[in-house]
């Protein structure tokens, strides 16, 4: 389904299109000049074939080979000012690690280890030439042993480089390295005040930023309500109109519902765009109890999830973060939590108040935009898009704040099942059963402290979640 085209996003905000960006740094050394003249431009070229073979999956820089100190602080200055999104290290000789550790430990990229060499098998023809060209390994191990030292998180990726798996596992971890950065550049704003005694979604603001990226920055209701009032007619008209098009609307809806709808939509969205922010989060309570709003923005959620943003009910910070991680690490994160269990099923119920992302809806099925009552918050009926997840693989992930600058990630892999409608829920919803049961999961899952807020992402994607715990320090738990 096409989304309304968003304005041109400022650094943190919604998510912004194409693959990762990659900087590609080649280490060598000198020492090796006399013995094998020209060998720096024949492992130059080395590298620019390895950054060729990864082109499908990520847009790669590649630095001049990497001779000593300062060549190495110079190429990684140069990505950073690039605004690339991390680091692959390739050895194209031995390198002696105290000339790169510096450069790589200041920097704030994410960064991989790419343990490989030009030749996958050792072979009876080798000379001394070849030896020299293939001995990367040592030069990686004291590499990683510097940046272990160091207290440096990064991924390692050993194989061959022109194997289709070293391609799946490089393009991992540039897409986990991605969404680091994200992370590391996100605003999320919270519209009023977080839920009264819902305590799982409290996080210190400052160790949040410090260890995953996030900066919290508080919109007053009242800017909402100015910026609503203000939007010119002909955008909340080509909004309607778009719905029109994308969307089976309930015929029992009014135009002034749906001017009201869309003006908070559009408020809400130009709010973020003037404040940098590429998640948000609002909460009930602090839209109803303001007195000068008629009803809550439920559909605009779903939209502006599935345009990029990140969100999350109640005023959650966290959850809102890792939705939008979860659009830079995966593609359409979507905003849900557990509402009931089903053990004759083995599945759990998913849903929230009205929120959701339709861009995981099912196909064979059109997402509606109903009227629909909700007592909650007190105001008048909220139009709100409804539809049915879409079945197969899925993962949910919950972000969890342990106290100080602890923090993990509670990761559960399993089934959108394609069960039967249940035809008095006005909300998204769909059933998932985790692989490893209702039983198991939960017990899991709530051992570990996971959360009632969470993102799913369609696939196995556990793996993925994996990579960026490892580039953040995050603890990750599988259950």
């Amino acid at each position: 389904m096409p989304v309304p085209p968003a304005p041109a996003p400022s650094p943190g905000s919604a998510v912004q299109d194409g693959p990762p960006r990659i900087g590609l740094l080649g280490i060598m050394q000198p020492l090796y000049d006399d013995m094998i003249p020209g060998i720096t431009e024949h492992q130059a070229r080395y590298a620019s074939r390895v950054a060729e073979r990864l082109s499908g999956i990520a847009e790669w820089t590649v630095a001049p080979p990497v001779r000593g100190r300062e060549d190495a602080e110079r190429a990684v200055r140069e990505f950073e000012e690039a605004g690339l999104d991390g680091v692959l290290v390739v050895m194209l000789t031995y390198g002696p690690s105290l000339r790169v550790t510096r450069a790589l430990s200041g920097s704030r990229l994410p960064l991989a280890l790419a343990n490989i060499q030009p030749e996958a098998a050792v072979s009876a023809s080798w000379d001394m030439d070849d030896m020299t060209y293939n001995q990367g390994i040592h030069g990686a191990q004291d590499t990683a042993n510097a940046l272990v030292r160091a207290q440096v998180p990064f991924e390692v990726v050993t194989g061959d480089w022109e194997s289709p798996e070293f391609g799946e596992r490089v393009g991992r971890w540039a897409r986990a390295a991605r969404a680091v950065c994200a992370l590391r550049r996100l605003r999320v704003g919270v519209f009023g005040y977080p839920m009264n005694g819902m305590g799982d979604a409290r996080v210190d603001e400052t160790s949040l930023l410090r260890v995953v990226g996030p900066e919290v920055h508080v919109i007053a209701p009242g800017a909402l309500h100015r910026t609503m009032a203000g939007l010119p007619g002909e955008a909340v008209r080509d909004l309607m109109s778009w719905e029109d098009s994308v969307f089976e609307v309930d015929g029992r809806l009014s135009e002034e519902e749906r001017e009201d709808h869309a003006r908070m939509q559009l408020g809400i969205e130009l709010l973020l765009e003037e404040s940098g922010c590429g998640a948000y989060s609002t909460h009930f309570d602090a839209i109803g109890e303001d007195g000068r709003f008629t009803r809550l923005p439920m559909a605009a959620a779903s939209t502006l999830m599935a345009k990029g943003y990140g969100f999350a009910g109640e005023g959650d910070v966290l959850a809102a973060s890792i939705v939008y991680a979860g659009h830079r690490l995966a593609g359409d994160g979507h905003f849900t939590e557990m509402y009931a269990m089903d053990f004759p099923g083995d599945s759990i119920l998913m849903s929230h108040m009205g929120e959701g992302n339709w861009r995981l809806a099912r196909e064979d099925e059109p997402v509606r935009l109903i009227k629909r009552p909700l007592g909650i918050g007190g105001l008048a009926d909220p139009p709100t898009l409804l539809f049915r997840y879409r079945p197969g693989p899925a993962t949910l992930a919950s972000l969890v704040a342990l106290g100080g600058d602890r923090f993990r990630l509670v990761v559960a892999e399993g089934e959108v099942l394609d069960g039967a409608e249940l035809p008095a829920l006005e909300m998204p919803y769909g059933s998932f059963r985790p692989d490893s049961g209702v039983q198991g999961c939960m017990d899991a899952w709530l051992r570990a402290g996971g959360t009632h807020h969470m993102v799913m992402n369609t696939g196995r994607r556990a793996q993925d979640w994996q990579v960026l715990c490892r580039l953040t320090g995050i603890e990750y738990v599988p259950v």
